[in-house]
């Protein structure tokens, strides 16, 4: 099963996280994720443990420090939201630096920070770690849904020929002296995008006639099979099975 492009998120290394199979990464990301949002929001020292295994891969993966924090700034919209909490969530207040504060609204805003970067951080370790294609492998060994997969593998592939269509369509109308610059310019951009629309739904037909007249019936042939054997497995697991213990310690204490 062919899967596209290679993506930027991805670095190419020989570490001993690049080596594992991508459904047992896969496996111990979901495993992991499921922990940490499982984790109790006031036992704060089991979410600076997470964030030590984090550090534990990242450093297992090679993976730069500076890399890993520079593609975390996806989550600052979500940063933004927990910083308005404090000051709309009703319940007890409290007073820092003359600014009266919601508690609930602190617990909530340190939750949604703290479960979500460590989310997120797990999600750029995969991506960095695993091929776009071997996701997609990865997600298909895991018996996700095979039409499921296939539109991923399909919007992985055909999403830089749409994005080309777009910048071709741009400097068409730059060639032609169009400058987007208010409202009155709407109406061009809307046709634009409705002939983007055309484009895109007539290569796709195209597509799926070439890939019947090739045998297509519904399924996507298999290239290359991955297996993991126990030993790998075992190495996966040590990240989401360690969560597991801190989590378990956390609603005893």
């Amino acid at each position: 099963m062919g899967a596209g492009h290679a993506h930027t998120l991805y670095r190419h290394g020989h570490s001993p996280v690049h080596a594992l199979p991508p459904h047992c990464k896969l496996a111990a990301v979901f495993c992991f994720v499921l922990v940490v949002v499982s984790t109790p929001r006031e036992a704060v020292w089991a979410f600076a443990l997470y964030a030590v295994l984090l550090a534990a891969v990242t450093r297992a993966a090679r993976i730069p420090a500076g890399v890993l924090l520079r593609r975390l700034l996806i989550e600052i919209p979500f940063v933004a939201f927990a910083f308005l909490m404090p000051f709309v969530v009703p319940g007890d207040q409290v007073r820092f630096l003359g600014l009266s504060l919601s508690v609930p609204g602190l617990w909530g805003a340190w939750n949604v920070l703290a479960k979500g970067t460590l989310g997120v951080a797990a999600s750029v370790i995969l991506a960095s770690t695993t091929e776009l294609r071997s996701l997609l492998l990865g997600l298909q060994r895991l018996r996700l849904p095979p039409m499921l997969v296939q539109i991923a593998s399909f919007m992985i592939r055909y999403g830089d020929v749409i994005t080309d269509e777009m910048r071709r369509m741009s400097v068409a109308r730059r060639s032609r002296g169009f400058e987007a610059r208010g409202v009155r310019h709407w109406g061009v951009l809307a046709k634009s995008a409705g002939a983007l629309f055309i484009r895109s739904y007539e290569r796709g037909e195209r597509v799926h006639l070439a890939m019947v007249s090739r045998g297509y019936a519904g399924t996507m042939p298999v290239i290359d099979e991955v297996t993991a054997s126990r030993a790998q497995w075992t190495y996966a697991a040590t990240l989401p099975v360690t969560a597991l213990a801190v989590c378990l310690l956390g609603w005893t204490l």
